[in-house]
């Protein structure tokens, strides 16, 4: 901790002191410092190093939306940023009472994350540029590669699975867009001048349809995971898709906004079961350690891949080595008891699921 506020004040050119714990991660410590003149600055330090230029760069095409980056200290490395002060986090409206506060809170939410797209489009060589000025890594952002790196959770491996696999990483390289990387309802404050992000650690450029994904898993890797009714799923989605057709207007085209979706569901589905499946297989445990109520991970992994061969099953016949594969997962645990995963609290008084 001394050496996190000792290198922080030598870089801002002004003490910081009494750190609060903001949470972190077991890759980063986050503290909101006081300032000598009476302010507050949040100061983060990392132990990855490409986290730290991601975020580092990130921030500088972050559009507004995130903090503002006051100073950067590779050699440490830590970053020193702008307090966004204290407000409730999407998903502390999901998890409340208010069905009306949450559809708000994730129309807000979508409508951000497509305005950040539209200002980050064209900037694909600033943002080289500067992620190259805070790291001399080759930073390749990829989700999972092939059969060999997936064995481990494979419960069957049909003809024609690495041929799938690799069509599903490619489809996830079209229609980029600048996004913040992790963009879970946590790390997002709800503010009374607008949305606000809190993580840039995974910035960079990714295909708009895993973006999309998020909402119609939704939240793709997070652990604030549960049903969204359907008719408000469909808006926030049409909130996002409306702001990111500014960028490519070819996502106008339901056939194609279908298909690159549905690819995408079947791509984040697969990475979290590469994730959550080995520890889960052992023992279920909750998403979150603290926080209530979340999802257990095998009740996750379960509505995930039922949520998934629905989605297929729009396709036709496409995919049908994951379809395979999924349904082996299913049956293998299927004698897990676990619940249906209910609908977010705040929705449900909303009517039926």
């Amino acid at each position: 901790m001394e050496r996190i506020l000792a290198a922080a004040s030598a870089v801002l050119g002004k003490r910081v002191s009494r750190p609060i714990d903001l949470g972190g991660s077991s890759r980063t410590h986050v503290l909101r410092c006081e300032t000598g003149d009476g302010g507050t600055v949040v100061v983060k330090a990392y132990q990855d190093a490409g986290g730290f230029a991601a975020e580092a760069a990130g921030l500088s095409l972050g559009g507004g939306f995130g903090p503002r980056l006051l100073a950067v200290d590779p050699s440490f490395p830590l970053v020193v940023m702008s307090d966004l002060g204290i407000a409730p986090s999407l998903a502390d409206v999901l998890l409340g009472e208010s069905a009306e506060a949450a559809r708000e809170g994730l129309l807000t939410w979508a409508r951000a994350y497509g305005r950040i797209a539209v200002a980050g489009a064209g900037r694909q060589q600033e943002w080289k540029r500067s992620l190259a000025a805070y790291s001399r890594q080759d930073a390749q952002w990829r989700l999972f590669h092939d059969v060999g790196e997936l064995g481990e959770v494979l419960p069957v491996v049909p003809a024609g699975l690495d041929g799938e696999l690799t069509a599903l990483e490619a489809s996830n390289e079209r229609y980029p867009v600048f996004s913040p990387g992790d963009i879970c309802p946590d790390n997002n404050l709800l503010t009374a001048d607008g949305l606000h992000v809190l993580d840039f650690e995974s910035a960079g450029y990714h295909s708009a349809f895993l973006e999309a994904a998020y909402v119609r898993m939704p939240f793709a890797t997070c652990w604030c995971v549960f049903r969204l009714p359907e008719g408000v799923e469909a808006e926030i989605e049409d909130a996002y898709r409306k702001e990111v057709v500014a960028v490519h207007p070819e996502l106008a085209d339901d056939e194609l906004w279908e298909a690159g979706v549905r690819q995408a569901v079947a791509t984040w589905t697969i990475h979290m079961t590469w994730v959550l499946l080995p520890g889960a297989r052992k023992q279920d445990q909750p998403m979150h350690p603290t926080r209530t109520p979340v999802p257990s991970k095998r009740q996750l992994l379960r509505y995930r891949w039922g949520r998934l061969l629905d989605e297929l099953d729009q396709g036709g016949d496409e995919f049908p080595a994951v379809r395979e594969v999924v349904r082996a997962w299913l049956e293998e645990t299927a004698e897990w008891d676990v619940a249906e995963l209910p609908r977010y609290p705040a929705f449900t008084s909303a009517g039926p699921a």
